[in-house]
């Protein structure tokens, strides 16, 4: 039986992170949807021989990605994009892939390749799903959804500080005004807007740490599947979510 714990929210929320901690914590697969994103984009920028990438025929793109076999398989504790029977986590980190993943993820025949990619993998499976769209369209039915947030300057602050900017009041204002700008866009968008999934429990990590942050949605992976408890820290009280 499918046992699926969706995370979803804005930009910079940490949901890959937290996700992939929250998987080791439970004994779950960690399944980054956004990476399937980047290996389409790695492939449409490969199509078009560079930037930007060709979106005028998704149809033929979609395609393409089936020709060329991208896909997930599970490595150790998680799912890694493969394209061509190689390994491809390394590239479609790239800038150029950052540059272009979110016209790429914005269109309709990409994500729902990308959706039904995802539902065939998870299938018979237990994986902790992080994205945008998890909770609400991909797996709506999941025992447990999660919607991570946390305040814009907080959000601002933890992407400055893993990029390893400086942080003065000027950047981090600037780096804040742009989050809002892309939360404001991303819950506008025709497709696939970002939301707080029907029956979501609201994380908001401004006031916690990650250790903390982790551990209270674990605390709520072990209530809703009844996993054995491992030794670790349990968060709850007032204000946790």
């Amino acid at each position: 039986m499918d046992r699926v714990i969706a995370i979803d929210g804005p930009s910079a929320a940490g949901k890959s992170s937290t996700a992939r901690a929250v998987a080791r914590a439970v004994g779950f697969l960690h399944l980054d949807s956004g990476a399937l994103y980047r290996g389409v984009t790695l492939v449409a920028l490969a199509r078009g021989g560079g930037e930007p990438p060709v979106l005028d025929d998704p149809e033929t793109l979609v395609r393409e990605v089936e020709r060329r076999g991208l896909t997930m398989r599970e490595r150790g504790p998680k799912f890694s994009v493969y394209c061509d029977d190689v390994l491809v986590d390394g590239p479609i980190r790239s800038a150029e892939v950052t540059r272009w993943v979110s016209p790429v993820a914005a269109v309709p025949e990409v994500r729902a390749w990308v959706t039904n990619t995802v539902r065939a993998l998870a299938r018979g499976k237990s994986v902790v799903v992080d994205g945008r769209d998890i909770g609400s369209v991909v797996f709506p039915e999941a025992a447990l959804k999660i919607f991570l947030t946390a305040s814009a300057a907080t959000r601002a602050e933890r992407r400055l500080v893993q990029r390893g900017e400086r942080v003065s009041p000027e950047v981090l204002d600037r780096e804040t005004q742009a989050l809002e700008a892309r939360d404001a866009a991303d819950s506008t968008r025709v497709v696939a807007p970002l939301r707080q999934p029907e029956g979501a429990i609201r994380v908001d990590g401004t006031a916690l740490t990650f250790q903390e942050q982790v551990a209270l949605i674990s605390d709520h992976a072990h209530r809703v599947f009844g996993l054995p408890r491992r030794e670790g820290p349990r968060i709850g009280g007032p204000g946790a979510c």
